[in-house]
């Protein structure tokens, strides 16, 4: 069976992981798949903490794994640096924040070459990285339908199932030669970018539940929030990019924070705008109250009562409010 098992490159993109890198190369060092066909390619930012020093013991230790500079130091590069270095005939893009099941690799070359597909993935399970209150309520928020906005690789499916696309993600090499690397041009959302063009090139992209990856969000709301402003400043640009459509996942906190915005200003002049911005927060309030009172009875643990809106409101109003500005930059060139 060996014999016929594909050459693996991982690529891990990272920068300032001191805390995580350690842990996720311990998960890929652990798979069952033979380090005889894998290569790892951690590519850093020009890290100043701890994180040079940690993958260059590893690498000492293990000389599949390697080390490669990053001078720009965002992901974008980080993909493409990997890429063009890679062996491989599969290119695995890991996060340097996540931990995989020992089967990861192994399960997904199998999906990838059986199904023949163009890119694969597992469902994703949020831990905390810490065993805070807070932590527990981000990774509660990010596995939730709520938070998580109906994307599959987040909350899981019961079968293969065609998806935009998953994370990190499991290629085929030739795929980037076909239809070229990430864009450069994109800090963020250089993925879905990268998906949308490969789904519109006739490509295949799989979900598979029994393919398990774990990832650590942010653990402090301030973080978490600062995160989801960024993501949403660039979850819309890959539309001046690529002429497509996007879910309407993409679009509802846009629309939501710019409703409470728009009604916000027009509630000093008009009564019924008034009375439309209380029900849209009423109505809001009440649907994270409602799923926050289904995790304090889960976890049976009342204080997520008080902190699960919080988290919720980062997630949303973060987004929301990224989304207005990357909007913005689109319509002003």
């Amino acid at each position: 069976m060996e014999n016929n098992l594909s050459f693996v490159s991982v690529v891990i993109p990272c920068w300032r992981e001191e805390k995580f890198i350690g842990k996720c190369l311990d998960t890929i060092i652990e798979q069952d798949y033979p380090k005889d066909k894998l290569e790892v390619l951690v590519i850093d930012g020009m890290s100043d903490d701890k994180t040079r020093e940690i993958v260059g013991n590893y690498s000492t230790r293990f000389p599949f794994i390697k080390l490669l500079d990053n001078p720009k130091r965002f992901t974008n590069f980080a993909f493409n640096i990997g890429i063009k270095a890679s062996k491989g005939e599969n290119i695995a893009i890991m996060g340097a924040h996540a931990g995989y099941a020992k089967d990861y690799i192994l399960k997904c070359a199998k999906y990838l070459k059986e199904y023949r597909a163009d890119n694969v993935g597992g469902v994703l399970k949020t831990l905390p990285a810490q065993n805070t209150l807070v932590a527990k309520s981000i990774a509660y928020c990010l596995s939730s339908f709520f938070g998580a906005g109906g994307s599959l690789f987040r909350t899981g499916a019961n079968k293969p199932t065609p998806v935009d696309t998953v994370f990190g993600g499991f290629y085929k090499k030739e795929i980037f030669k076909k239809i070229g690397l990430f864009n450069e041009n994109l800090k963020r959302s250089q993925d879905m970018e990268f998906n949308l063009r490969l789904k519109k090139a006739g490509g295949k992209i799989l979900l598979f539940p029994d393919v398990s990856v774990s990832y650590y969000p942010q653990i402090t709301f301030w973080n978490f929030f600062k995160h989801n402003f960024n993501d949403g400043i660039w979850s819309l640009y890959p539309l001046k990019i690529i002429k497509t459509k996007f879910k309407l996942r993409h679009y509802i906190p846009l629309v939501f924070v710019s409703a409470i915005i728009i009604f916000g200003i027009l509630s000093v002049f008009s009564c019924l705008s008034r009375g439309i911005l209380i029900l849209i927060i009423f109505y809001y309030l009440l649907t994270s109250l409602c799923l926050s009172l289904m995790i304090v009875i889960r976890e049976k643990d009342f204080r997520f009562l008080f902190l699960m809106p919080i988290a919720f409101f980062c997630r949303h109003f973060g987004y929301g409010l990224g989304s207005i500005l990357g909007i913005t930059k689109i319509l002003t060139g």
